[in-house]
């Protein structure tokens, strides 16, 4: 087991000065702690731009670190692993760095830039080689990554807060009060198959996992009237909004007809967000947003109630949540970057990481590789060690 009673972080502080310039003064700290996890971070401000400046480090995390510097502006990142590389949205592009060989590290400069957007990417998904992000700009951006063919299409009115990517299909949520699902088939490329009316604005959207197991025909061509109707309503995905109406936050839809299958939950108040949902299989599923709780859910057993629940300590909203694939929950809440690890077996908070005092930030997003853990705040970007001994 890798918890202990405490945790220390490899801090690193630097005297302010302009991006690119050497670092006037630092100071290195470093306990290794057995069977914990390190972090390598460093921050410093640009005061020309008064934009946060991030320089990401390789290195053996037992030594003193390289000389492998990565700088970065970012405001409200997002991110997404592929076997050795990183992709993480800076402003209006999505940049892919190589990971270091121990995986605490970024290459110096990236290896590709996804661009597109006129305003920044709120929001991405790499799935199948393929890159979808959603921006503030209101459009919707595909690229595959290994060449140069690219899509972009006007999505909605507003900017789009999320999108997910599955078995040729694109769903997206959005400020302007609506859910859609996009056709990706031969000659139907960004053809809207249906507008879902959802009252509310949307933060978070996840594509059931059973949707990868269905030919893209069967879904969207519906005209035939071969599809097994039955069958298909096991096909969804589920939609997060601001709870700012009078429906329940949490409701799954219909990939054929875009009708409203159920709602998850009855006792959310007014103004419970959710920010974050993340399917694990086609029944169980997480969710996570400005109400505080981590909720676990098996559709299999109820609608109306979550089967586990845990709540953050200090009552912080939490912005993202991630799991191992197996027992452990990662969050991240809107304050001093703090990074909690739950286990789905225990009621209490295993283990807490503040991984941006002083200064505050909220965590945006996390993803776990199977060694590490990365955590994307306004300013930098951590890496939890599991491996550090």
């Amino acid at each position: 087991m890798f918890y202990g009673k405490a945790l220390v972080l490899l801090n690193i502080f630097v005297g302010i000065g302009v991006l690119g310039n050497e670092c006037a003064d630092w100071r290195q700290f470093y306990t290794s702690v057995p069977h914990m996890m390190c972090a390598l971070y460093l921050f410093v401000s640009d005061p020309m731009s008064r934009r946060p400046i991030c320089w990401f480090f390789g290195g053996d995390t037992k030594s003193k670190i390289s000389n492998k510097e990565l700088t970065t502006c970012i405001l409200m990142p997002w991110m997404e692993l592929d076997g050795q590389y990183l992709y993480l949205s800076q402003a209006e592009n999505i940049q892919a760095y190589q990971l270091c060989p121990d995986g605490t590290g970024l290459q110096r400069h990236p290896q590709a830039i996804f661009s597109g957007h006129q305003e920044d990417v709120c929001r991405f998904v790499l799935v199948n080689s393929h890159i979808v992000s959603g921006g503030g700009d209101g459009n919707i951006v595909l690229h595959k990554i290994h060449g140069s063919y690219s899509v972009k299409f006007s999505a909605h009115e507003q900017e789009v807060n999320c999108v997910d990517f599955q078995g040729g299909l694109i769903v997206s949520g959005s400020r302007d009060r609506t859910a859609k699902v996009w056709s990706l088939s031969a000659g139907r490329v960004g053809q809207c198959l249906h507008t879902v009316q959802t009252e509310d604005r949307v933060w978070s959207i996840a594509i059931s996992p059973l949707l990868s197991l269905v030919s893209l025909q069967f879904l969207t061509l519906r005209s035939t009237g071969r599809q097994n109707k039955g069958h298909l309503l096991s096909y969804s995905f589920v939609t997060g909004t601001a709870c700012c109406g009078h429906t329940s936050p949490l409701r799954i839809w219909d990939f054929e007809s875009g009708q409203l299958l159920t709602c998850l939950g009855t006792d959310f108040h007014h103004g419970a967000g959710v920010l974050d949902v993340f399917y694990e299989t086609p029944s169980l599923l997480l969710s996570c947003g400005y109400d505080t709780y981590i909720r676990y859910w098996d559709i299999r057993t109820s609608t109306r109630k979550c089967v586990r629940e845990w709540e953050e300590p200090h009552d912080s909203a939490l912005y993202c949540i991630r799991t191992d694939g197996n027992h452990m929950i990662a969050s991240g809440s809107s304050y001093y970057g703090v990074v909690r690890l739950w286990d789905k077996r225990q009621t209490q908070c295993l283990q807490s990481f503040h991984l941006s005092s002083p200064t505050s930030s909220p965590v945006y997003c996390l993803r776990f590789s199977t060694t590490h853990l990365y955590a994307a705040l306004a300013s930098a970007l951590h890496v939890l060690d599991f491996t550090a001994s």
